[in-house]
């Protein structure tokens, strides 16, 4: 993947946020055994059922320790107590000017990666009247203080906040958990996350959130707001390459994009932690469900109806 070197990045929407700890590969690596969640939980939480409920939805509020004693309310759900290393700085995004920043630095990649996110949702006839950007992609370490879902620490992945229309994201996450399920860290990677996240978003500007009733089982509400941000998600990518700020999406990026659908599949994250599959306590779909609807949303770039999971029969078949 790779930004065109020529674009002009906007970085009013993008920031860095919380205390010490970054990204960049410094760090200690986050355990993978369940450990049991601080804050109200209370009940043993293996690895990412919790992690997906962070990185994949906004379904909420899911009450989570803050690592510090106490606890606090965050709309997208938590690892349920995994604990990040620290490390350097979050960045200096005001630096991020042009696209050749972003092919150069981790940092101002989120930068591009976001503002082509926006141009493309901006430029949806569905969406018509009705989009707004998201208010900001907070890229955190440690700790981060969130504008209505509470506070979040380190221990927490990638997630959207719906009561301030933000995304938090945690870059240790790829280089500690999501390696340790057998995902690769590369750019398209991160970008699959993040357009994951602004697919939640939409889903907010939607209103379809609050069709979630249903939050466990392969045929959840839950379960279908996640694999629908993972067709959102294949929109975007289908129609990033030559927008201006990106100029190529390889296969080998889709490849990548694909195998990450894999990893965060509810029953590949059971097996891999647990040696076992239990489809009553799916929240974000099977490996292959979340593969099929990521290419789902690749054939329909230019129509939301087509990634309409909430209607969808079948959820094996797209």
């Amino acid at each position: 993947m790779r930004f065109n070197p020529k674009a002009r990045l906007d970085t009013s929407r993008t920031s860095g946020g919380g205390g010490g700890g970054g990204f960049g590969g410094g760090g200690a690596r986050i355990p993978i055994p369940g450990g049991k969640a601080s804050g109200g939980i209370g009940t043993v939480i293996v690895l990412l059922v919790f992690f997906l409920i962070t990185q994949c939805t906004g379904v909420g509020p899911q009450v989570l320790g803050d690592g510090g004693g106490g606890s606090s309310s965050v709309g997208t759900g938590t690892f349920g107590g995994l604990q990040a290393g620290e490390g350097g700085d979050t960045g200096d995004f005001g630096s991020c000017q042009t696209g050749e920043d972003a092919n150069n630095d981790e940092n101002c990649a989120f930068v591009a990666m976001e503002n082509s996110m926006t141009g493309y949702w901006d430029s949806q006839r569905d969406l018509s009247g009705r989009f707004q950007p998201e208010q900001a992609v907070v890229i955190f370490s440690n700790q981060v203080q969130t504008g209505g879902c509470g506070s979040a620490s380190s221990s927490v992945g990638p997630f959207y906040c719906p009561a301030d229309q933000t995304i938090y994201l945690d870059p240790t996450f790829f280089d500690s958990i999501f390696e340790q399920l057998g995902g690769q860290d590369t750019t398209f990677v991160r970008a699959y996350v993040l357009a994951h996240e602004y697919g939640h978003h939409i889903q907010n500007l939607l209103g379809t959130m609050g069709q979630v009733r249903t939050q466990q089982g392969p045929d959840s509400d839950a379960v279908r707001l996640e694999l629908q941000a993972d067709c959102y998600a294949g929109m975007w990518t289908a129609a990033a390459e030559g927008d201006g700020i990106i100029v190529d999406i390889s296969d080998q990026d889709i490849t990548e994009g694909i195998s990450a659908a894999k990893t965060v599949g509810d029953d590949h994250i059971q097996s891999q932690t647990t040696g076992r599959v239990d489809t009553s306590q799916f929240t974000h779909g099977s490996s292959e469900q979340r593969i099929a609807w990521f290419k789902k949303g690749m054939t329909t770039p230019d129509s939301i109806a087509g990634c309409d999971t909430f209607k969808a029969r079948d959820l094996d078949n797209p």
